[in-house]
């Protein structure tokens, strides 16, 4: 099944105001399911290139030329397969004049068979140059994004959707994380810089057992929410890039380790979602989530600034992820579980935070749709990332060619979702930052039994 487009007859949805609006994704005037197969292009072309200018992206002429591919395509397997049919039809042939004595006239045959060989050779290379060709072009087209998504350019353009928490007053002398850092000796970014380079910091004493505590914390609250704890490899091969999205896309910012031809993982989204490259499902074992902890690595080269200091633009970084694989009906049912699972969290460690849909021109390459989640700095009076949860639809499936069987025996691709539950850089700082007192760093209370102390003073 190529093409699922369910039309919600609740059409209010776009006459709300924002303020009414509530995080259930199924209340879409239009829900979108799809993968981007040529079929599906074809028969959708306009909705298509309608839904990626979401993207800022003119995509006429990469619809035109993947159809036009595919006509190549379809006339040269077409061609191919009479070719081999005549010369499977004159070898038969062929057989019956030597069981009937005529040797003669199937000599003569066996010439003729034999140049529909080399053009049968000829046909199938031209029919795998032109599949490469068709698949790269395939592979350079991003998601189409789901009918919410805004359009947009940037990250000032994505809505802000919901808001929670009270932003703490501060004493006079508050000072940012990469300050408070030095002053109480619990991250040392110079001693980073100097073992490896800019962007790959210490932690020290309770600096690194309140990242410990996190990690852990983040781990039981996903396994008790009932996702399979998962300890994954930090490298990938060239396959498990392509299959979720990052290759060809973000090929420049992944690490690559050249000799064996492996990248260092940019989030356990990769090798996590790679456990099921190539695997036909029970539609019995759907729902599956699974989380983990994982050092990130990424090139991430950016500008200079407050905005980037300390902790806020790392190289190396930890993550704990949670991942979903879901039947397509219901993963818009899922995606908002992950985000409410996300704001159970930040209601615990008692965050300032808000959720943001991203606009089109701020949605990752994979994403159908995206929320994503920033916990506020008062010391640096801004808004910072931590999270991204989001809705592949078929996308990474179709990719990695993750189906299941269906309940009429039939293969059907999945949905995959994932999302960080939670980044550890920028939440380490709003807690610095938010907790910090004229005595000290308090620590959330959530997080002392896993520390072992009470404030880093």
């Amino acid at each position: 099944m190529w093409l699922l487009i369910i039309l919600n007859t609740t059409i209010g949805f776009y006459l709300q105001k924002k303020s009414d609006y509530t995080l259930n994704s199924l209340n879409l005037s239009l829900k979108f399911l799809l993968m981007l197969q040529v079929p599906f292009i074809r028969e959708n072309k306009d909705l298509v290139i309608e839904r990626l200018a979401k993207r800022n992206i003119d995509a006429s002429k990469m619809i035109d030329e993947v159809i036009g591919f595919d006509e190549d395509r379809k006339r040269i397997q077409t061609e191919l397969d009479n070719t081999l049919a005549e010369s499977n039809a004159i070898s038969k042939e062929i057989g019956n004049l030597y069981k009937s004595g005529e040797a003669q006239k199937a000599n003569a045959l066996k010439e003729k068979t034999s140049a529909l060989k080399d053009k049968s050779k000829t046909l199938n290379e031209a029919l795998n140059n032109k599949v490469e060709a068709l698949n790269e072009l395939l592979y350079k087209i991003p998601n189409v994004p789901n009918a919410i998504v805004p359009s947009g350019n940037t990250d000032e353009d994505n809505e802000e959707i919901f808001k929670a928490g009270d932003i703490p007053v501060l004493h006079e002398d508050a000072l940012p994380h990469w300050e408070l850092a030095k002053k109480y000796d619990i991250i040392d970014f110079e001693l980073g810089n100097k073992i490896t380079g800019a962007g790959f910091p210490v932690y020290k004493g309770k600096g690194a057992k309140l990242q410990r505590a996190l990690i852990a914390y983040f781990l039981d609250k996903n396994t008790k929410a009932g996702y399979t704890e998962y300890q994954l490899p930090l490298m990938v091969n060239e396959a498990s890039g392509f299959g979720t999205g990052q290759l060809p896309d973000k090929e420049g910012q992944m690490y690559h380790v050249t000799e064996d031809n492996l990248y260092l993982i940019p989030t356990a989204e990769v090798p996590g979602t790679n456990i099921f490259r190539d695997v036909v499902l029970n539609e019995s074992e759907l729902p599956i989530g699974i989380t983990g902890y994982t050092p990130c690595f990424r090139r991430e080269a950016g500008s200079y600034g407050a905005h980037v200091r300390g902790l806020n633009r790392l190289h190396q970084f930890d993550k704990v992820e949670i991942l979903r694989v879901e039947h397509p009906t219901k993963s818009y049912d899922a995606l908002d579980g992950m985000v409410n699972h996300v704001k159970t969290i930040l209601q615990e460690l008692k965050l300032p935070y808000r959720i943001l849909r991203l606009c089109g021109g701020d949605l990752g390459f994979t994403s159908a749709l995206t929320y994503d989640f920033e916990v506020f700095s008062k010391a640096q009076d801004r808004w910072l990332e931590i999270s991204s949860i989001s809705n592949f639809e078929t996308f990474q499936a179709n990719r990695l060619k993750l189906r299941f069987k269906n309940s009429d025996g039939k293969n059907e691709l999945a949905h995959t979702l994932n999302g960080s539950a939670l980044a550890l850089p920028r939440v380490l700082a709003g807690i610095l930052e938010n907790y910090q007192t004229k005595d000290g760093i308090k620590i959330p209370e959530v997080l002392q039994s896993y520390t072992g102390f009470s404030i880093i003073d």
